[in-house]
């Protein structure tokens, strides 16, 4: 699994193109497989783009999603339920759990790009698993 997780990494790092400056996120779901030996959950994982600048609406995530999250390049800034703004750098990780307020999600830097593995166990039939708040 270690292996294919590395490999998964590599290929979304040296394929993927950074969005522009100041843009919205570019998510790509990368890879999707139902959990054989969990009955009704998959694992999800998607690439997100931040160009120079960029960052995405407060949002929440489908209420079952379990995310575990790396940077992969640049740093990320993120706050969740109220917190505090938190700076993730390239190879650091966090997580999030069910029904969890992302509230900040941004690229850290004005002039680089940033890279972001979100890695999502979720309901099988989860089919959005990002939601912006609706003020």
């Amino acid at each position: 699994m270690n292996r294919f997780l590395f490999a998964l990494v590599l290929a979304v790092v040296f394929v993927a193109p950074a969005k522009a400056h100041g843009e919205k996120a570019n998510v790509t779901v990368v890879y999707e497989h139902v959990l054989p030996n969990v009955p009704g959950k998959s694992i999800k994982a998607v690439l997100v783009e931040y160009g120079p600048g960029g960052s995405s609406p407060g949002h929440t995530h489908a209420s079952s999603a379990f995310i575990y999250a790396t940077v992969l390049e640049g740093a990320i800034n993120s706050a969740v339920n109220g917190g505090p703004v938190v700076t993730y750098r390239a190879g650091e990780s966090f997580s999030e759990n069910p029904g969890d307020r992302h509230d900040v999600s941004s690229n850290a830097s004005a002039t680089e790009p940033a890279k972001l593995l979100a890695v999502f166990i979720v309901d099988t039939d989860e089919k959005e698993l990002t939601t912006p708040y609706r003020d």
